[in-house]
Order: C-alpha cells, then sequence, then structure tokens
C-alpha cells in the first residue's frame, strides 16, 4: 500500500508509491485532506503496478478524481484551450503582441492537424520536439525559439489551471542560432554616417533612439504630449510591457527637441511619416525597412533587391537572414555606452527600461539626479565630426610650431 509523508516546504501530503522495477517515487498530491490524499496515492501505486497506458491511465485518473471530488475532471481540447488563452491575453497585452501570439498559436495548431481537436493532456513532450524538429527544417533558429518559448507559457498557465500535471514544453531547449551573427550596437563613427545620409525625420529619430534607448514603435507614436521642455523630461508608456517611462533629455537630444517645429496642438507627432505608417499599420515592419535602406544607402548593409524581383527568394514562411545591426541596435548602443561610462547596471536598466528579474521598479528606485548624470555622459553626436585637416588646425591664440 502507498504510503503518504509530509514535507516541511509543502503544504500537501505527499505520496510514496513503487514503480514496477522496485524504484519508489515520491509525488505531490496537491491535498490536504490526509483521506483523499490516501486515495490518489493508492491509485498511483495501482497504475504504476500495473504499468498501464497513458490512455488507460488517464481513465483512472478521471475515474479517481469523481470519486473523490464528485465531479468531472475538468478538461479541454488543445483547439479550444489556445483560444480561451489568446482570449484570456486580449485584455492584457499590446495589439501587435497578440498578434504575435495568435500566429504562434495557429502554426502550432497547423501541424498537430486533426490531433488539434483531440484533448491537452495527450500533449507530451515527444511532441513538442518533433515540432521542434519540423519548423527547425522551414525557418530560422530564431523564429523557432520563439515558438518554443511561447509553448512554454502556454502549458505553464494550463498546468496551472489544473488541466495538466506537467508542461511537456518546460524541458525542449531552444536550438542554437548556428551561423547567425549577433545583434550588436553601433560605432560612434557609424552613427554619424547615418545621421550624414538621414533626411530630417530619420536624423531625429535616430537621435532619440540613442538618447533615450527606447523601441522604434514608441518614438514613432510620441506626440508633444510626451514632452516636457520645462522640466526637459519626455514621458511615455511602452507599448510592448506597458511600463510607465520617464527618460531625462540629455543636452543633444534637448537641443535637437528645441530646433523641431512645434504647432499648437500637443497631439501633434513629433515624427508625422512614421506616427502615421504605424498608426494604419500597428506594426513597424515598414520603417524597420526603411532604415535598413538607410545603412545601406551609406554602405553599412548590403542592399536587398525586390522580393518579387529575387527569383531565389524564400517564402514568407522561409528562413528569414537576420541583419547583426538595426533600427533596435540603439538600445544595445546606448547601453553599451553608458556601461562603459562606468554607469551601474541598476540605473542603465531603469533608463533603457529592461526588466530584470533581479532589479524590480518595486524594490530598486533610482534617484533623478543619477539618470541626468548616466544620461549625460552620452557622447555629443549630433554635431559632425572634425576631420583629420580640421584636427590639424591651430586653435585661436595658438601659433602654428615651424620647424627649424
Amino acid at each position: 500500500m502507498a504510503s503518504l509523508r509530509r514535507k516541511q516546504t509543502s503544504a500537501f501530503w505527499w505520496a510514496c508509491f513503487a514503480l514496477p522495477n522496485g524504484t519508489r517515487r515520491q509525488r505531490s498530491t496537491k491535498e490536504r485532506d490526509r483521506r483523499r490524499a490516501q486515495k490518489i496515492a493508492d491509485a498511483w501505486e495501482d497504475a504504476a503496478r500495473r504499468a498501464i497506458t497513458a490512455r488507460q491511465m488517464q481513465k483512472v485518473v478521471t475515474e479517481m478524481y469523481r470519486d473523490i471530488m464528485g465531479e468531472g475532471l475538468p478538461s479541454s481540447t488543445v483547439r479550444g484551450y489556445f483560444d480561451a488563452w489568446l482570449t484570456r491575453k486580449r485584455g492584457e497585452t499590446a495589439a501587435t503582441t497578440l498578434a504575435f501570439y495568435e500566429g504562434k498559436a495557429g502554426r502550432f495548431l497547423a501541424w498537430l492537424g486533426e490531433r488539434a481537436d483531440g484533448e491537452l493532456v495527450r500533449i507530451v513532450q515527444a511532441d513538442v520536439l518533433a515540432f521542434r524538429t519540423s519548423e527547425a527544417a522551414r525557418v530560422s533558429a530564431a523564429t523557432v525559439n520563439h515558438q518554443i518559448k511561447f509553448l512554454r507559457m502556454v502549458f505553464a498557465q494550463a498546468r496551472r489551471d489544473g488541466l495538466l500535471a506537467e508542461n511537456p514544453a518546460e524541458d525542449v531547449k531552444t536550438l542554437k542560432r548556428i551561423g547567425h551573427s549577433s545583434r550588436r550596437a553601433f560605432t560612434i563613427p557609424e552613427l554619424q554616417r547615418l545621421l550624414d545620409g538621414a533626411d530630417a525625420e530619420w536624423k531625429s529619430l535616430i537621435l532619440f533612439g540613442l538618447y533615450t534607448g527606447q523601441r522604434l514603435g514608441d518614438l514613432s507614436r510620441l506626440t508633444w504630449q510626451n514632452v516636457d521642455l520645462e522640466r526637459s523630461e519626455i514621458r511615455l508608456v511602452t507599448s510592448k510591457t506597458g511600463r510607465q517611462q520617464i527618460i531625462w533629455m540629455a543636452e543633444p537630444l534637448r537641443r535637437h527637441v528645441e530646433s523641431l517645429p512645434a504647432g499648437d496642438d500637443p497631439k501633434q507627432p513629433l515624427h508625422p511619416r512614421a506616427f502615421a505608417s504605424v498608426t494604419k499599420s500597428g506594426k513597424v515592419g515598414t520603417l524597420s525597412r526603411q532604415f535598413y535602406e538607410l545603412m545601406a544607402s551609406v554602405g553599412m548593409a548590403e542592399e536587398k533587391p525586390h522580393r518579387a524581383a529575387k527569383t531565389d527568394a524564400p517564402s514568407r514562411s522561409g528562413r528569414r537572414e537576420v541583419s547583426e545591426i538595426s533600427f533596435h541596435a540603439l538600445r544595445h548602443t546606448a547601453t553599451s555606452l553608458l556601461k562603459n561610462a562606468g554607469v551601474s547596471s541598476a540605473i542603465v536598466q531603469d533608463i533603457i527600461g529592461h526588466e530584470s528579474a533581479a532589479i524590480s521598479a518595486n524594490y530598486t528606485h533610482i534617484d533623478d539626479a543619477a539618470k541626468r548624470g548616466a544620461l549625460a555622459k552620452l557622447p555629443d553626436i549630433s554635431r559632425p565630426a572634425k576631420s583629420a585637416t580640421e584636427a590639424e588646425k591651430p586653435r585661436r591664440g595658438e601659433r602654428r610650431k615651424v620647424r627649424a
């Protein structure tokens, strides 16, 4: 007969039972009532002794649950649960994030085929591994890894909802991104080349990207309501995390903002073309492509032929090459420059808006003066760099040394 034990770290009874090979197993019954916990432990040992199939085990557990609880075991189909999960997320995430989740859910359900209308408990780790292998032959490792992380999140919630005993994606590892160039920061000369080749609006977006460390979509949505010149601050709520950001304007950025044409309407966007693009589509894909074209125009990226003109171009579902630098690299640049200037990680994370388990907004409060001092350490790229010839010219009041 199976036995029960208590653990100091748990409020539940733990079942102790033997497997057919003699190995002893311990598992939480998730029950505080000893009588019901004993029934669960006995059923587990009986199932283990008979080495029944997963389907038979499911039947045993269902009957056991009905006997103990007086009602049927909660269950759901894969499709039903994914649809319910997405419905729940509609009030919790931004529209772009929800669209991302919907795409990942649709891909997994399509891969399952008829099994998508089967029971959620029938999905096991082997299914997730097979799905990972299938996707790896179709898309990039980065895309596969996003999919695995998405499945972990959904199945983890199903476990919390009491529909699964284990998360089948929890121990499925992500793929190594072989041959993939990791994202990097821009160098100062690269930033100056970009500014030289950019039109007025893109120059403005680049300066905002460097001196605030914020994402392209959030910067594109800025209006004059977000700017407080009196306090020299930019206030915004990030679309990805919903985090309130208050960012002090470094002197080069403040000079630039003061040079921008401002009307009487506080809802007027700072970057009209970018604002119209993200407002219409809800995405930054068009702006990202334009930024890539800007990099290509100054020799920092290879020009890409239009997709329709490429006979060997991958389909929309094919592997996608990821550039090592993009507008998002400005976040890397701001982070790197601040840390290289000796700014603490806590202050950098507060300015950039990175989420961290180690540094939480609930426990770490960064002094405004510290953030202002940190941003003041960023280099001024808004003014053209001196050429070698100019650098050799003597300053006013100095005489050029003449060789004897």
